[in-house]
């Protein structure tokens, strides 16, 4: 179940992703769209992120559409907790704070809490903004060198004629 789960969502992000790839954008463009959806998915927006990416792509016109909602994909249910996580004890790192392990919730711990998630879940998103970035605009820019030295396929018919004689 997990793996077939799995399975449809790296399909779902390369589907979306090779359609940016495919797209009129510079491959810069296609890794900062990326870029900016993995940072807007990777924030604790409860959803709204989603409506941020409409207004992104109603405001800017060199936003690839395929490759900001390819982000979801990519930062998926399954990932999403290890990212919460992974914040919150980078937040508490960075903050200097003890770990929370107090059976009793108050106002400060709560708050402490808050602040640490936020911290470390920023310091997080712009890590793996930067990251997605650099990987995007890398595979769009290898993905239109092997499309344009793939022949189309009358060309290559009549190259396969040329060779067979």
């Amino acid at each position: 179940m997990v793996r077939e789960q799995l399975a449809l969502y790296r399909d779902r992000t390369r589907q979306r992703l090779e359609a940016a790839f495919r797209e009129e954008h510079t491959p810069h463009q296609v890794g900062a769209s990326f870029s900016i959806g993995i940072f807007v998915t990777a924030l604790p927006t409860g959803g709204l992120g989603i409506g941020l990416f409409f207004v992104f792509t109603s405001l800017w016109s060199w936003i690839s559409k395929p490759a900001l909602f390819a982000s979801i994909a990519v930062l998926n249910p399954f990932i999403k907790p290890a990212v919460y996580v992974s914040s919150f004890q980078l937040g508490g790192w960075v903050l200097g704070t003890s770990p929370l392990h107090s059976p009793s919730v108050s106002p400060d711990v709560a708050r402490d809490a808050i602040r640490q998630l936020l911290v470390g879940n920023l310091i997080i998103a712009l890590i793996l903004s930067a990251l997605s970035y650099v990987v995007v605009r890398h595979l769009t820019r290898i993905h239109r060198r092997r499309s344009l030295t793939v022949l189309p396929s009358p060309a290559r018919s009549r190259v396969r004629e040329w060779f067979r004689r």
